[in-house]
């Protein structure tokens, strides 16, 4: 397993930071990562999987990609990917939806059926977290949004349970810059593919 560079050991860090100061990782937890294929879900897996080896905490992991018929960019091909999983030695699992309709697709709806699909396999594999790879810029942008479009405060939580605590969403990557995630994603030769709303 490569050595981290000291952007990789910087990016570690923060995640070690937000784990710590919101209680993201517990002893016993099974995390499902979901990862689309583009940057910041390859470089969470890849940490997180650091991290697995050091942590005080016991914790597993298993990677999910999702596919779906709608397009609005290259995504990553199933055995690109595949690739990546192994080189990670992580468990895996592939979706594939179909979800064009009379109706037609849009990004929202497409995003919203990736999410129903994510937890699906989150109970299909006994996972009682779900780690996703939204970045600073990610949730700083969402509280703006929110702001200018819907004229209140609100934005991504670094832990958020769903479900009546059922299972729960983290964001690892919460303190991360994305100028970094990418300049990390670089220097690790990520081959990186996904669509435009990934």
């Amino acid at each position: 397993m490569r050595k981290l560079t000291k952007l990789g050991s910087k990016i570690n860090s923060s995640i070690g930071r937000a784990i710590n100061d919101y209680g993201l990782i517990s002893t016993g937890d099974k995390i499902l990562v979901a990862v689309s294929g583009g940057k910041d879900s390859l470089t969470l897996l890849h940490l997180l999987k650091k991290i697995k080896g050091w942590a005080p905490v016991e914790f597993s992991l298993i990677a999910a990609h999702i596919t779906t018929d709608f397009h609005c960019g290259d995504e990553m091909i199933d055995k690109e990917i595949e690739k990546f999983f192994l080189s990670e030695g992580v468990e895996y699992v592939f979706r594939h939806l179909n979800i064009k309709n009379e109706r037609g697709v849009n990004c929202f709806w497409c995003s919203w059926t990736r999410r129903k699909a994510l937890f699906k396999i989150a109970e299909e594999f006994s996972c009682n977290k779900i780690a996703l790879g939204h970045h600073k810029d990610d949730i700083a942008e969402t509280v703006l949004l929110n702001l200018i479009y819907k004229g209140q405060i609100s934005g991504m939580n670094p832990y958020q349970e769903m479900f009546k605590g059922k299972i729960a969403l983290i964001r690892p990557l919460c303190y991360a810059e994305e100028s970094d995630i990418r300049t990390f994603a670089k220097e690790m030769g990520f081959k990186i593919k996904t669509c435009n709303c990934a």
